[in-house]
């Protein structure tokens, strides 16, 4: 597995609200982009733009040099690389899958091991930085698999993010962004508390943030989500719906390892509570819409 073919195509299944970023970068790197999604019209713009459409998933990995991958649940993701027509069963010995989809460590190994079995390198690759990180080309990018493997697909994930890091084997990649969705969910509550305060106490909480913001309190949430809340603007940049199945995952994990995560655990039960009222399908922001009730 540690000759590869010099990368001329890459696929890219998964156009959702960062993936279609995503496969623009790559494809403005120069390189011919094919792409799938469930629903087509969300890759009429790369099209018209060169990009070749595929109307199965399968199909990209018969013709492409690397395969991307971004799409919702642990259940696409097996599906879409295990089925007998998808992505290990037709890949060229040589080529580099790559999952970004926030996903299963375990499922993760799995699948590294059925691309080993053929030659195919597989990276478990989640991304953070949500729509805006994927816009602007800055997501960190978190990969387990072949060392090998990773540096020679390094050009390609430098297109779509500035902090690339090899984190070990098949599975860590996946660990890691558990570990940055535990950090998140108990920073989300943190912000929610924070603005619900200030307001309940009488201050400006846009002045507040100016202040708190520039501090040791400071964080992506904090800074780019705290106005969203404050403006009423649960528009996703990151689904709750995605969200829960993160932290049901991480939550899994740590079971396994009999390791009580406290906050992690309080957080999924707001999460749950805000998609039991409907706002499944709005961005992780709107958990503050249980603290200005």
């Amino acid at each position: 597995m540690k000759d590869f073919p010099a990368i001329k195509t890459v696929g890219f299944i998964g156009l959702g609200i960062m993936g279609r970023s995503m496969a623009g970068h790559i494809q403005a790197g120069g390189y011919q982009l094919h792409v799938h999604n469930r629903s087509r019209a969300k890759a009429d713009d790369l099209v018209a733009k060169g990009a070749v459409w595929h109307d199965k998933p399968g199909e990209i990995a018969s013709v492409c040099d690397v395969v991307i991958t971004i799409v919702g649940f642990p259940q696409d993701v097996e599906n879409i690389y295990l089925a007998p027509d998808g992505l290990v069963a037709q890949a060229k010995p040589g080529t580099v899958l790559i999952d970004m989809t926030t996903s299963s460590p375990s499922l993760a190994q799995r699948i590294a091991a059925a691309g080993a079995a053929k030659g195919v390198a597989v990276l478990d690759a989640p991304v953070s930085g949500g729509d805006v990180g994927a816009r602007n080309a800055k997501l960190s990018i978190m990969v387990g698999g072949d060392a090998a493997a990773v540096e020679h697909v390094r050009p390609v994930l430098t297109r779509m993010g500035e902090n690339v890091v090899r984190q070990g084997e098949a599975g860590a990649g996946q660990h890691t962004k558990m570990a940055n969705q535990i950090t998140i969910a108990s920073n989300m509550m943190a912000v929610c508390e924070s603005l619900a305060y200030a307001k309940q106490a009488g201050l400006d909480p846009r002045q507040v943030l100016k202040s708190i913001g520039a501090g040791a309190a400071a964080s992506f949430a904090l800074n780019n989500l705290g106005p969203r809340m404050l403006d009423g603007d649960f528009a996703p940049g990151f689904y709750v719906r995605h969200f829960i199945k993160d932290m049901g995952i991480a939550l899994a994990e740590a079971e396994r390892m009999k390791l009580a995560l406290p906050g992690l655990t309080q957080a999924k039960a707001l999460y749950d509570k805000l998609a039991a009222a409907g706002h499944e399908d709005e961005g992780t922001q709107a958990l503050f819409r249980l603290y200005a009730a």
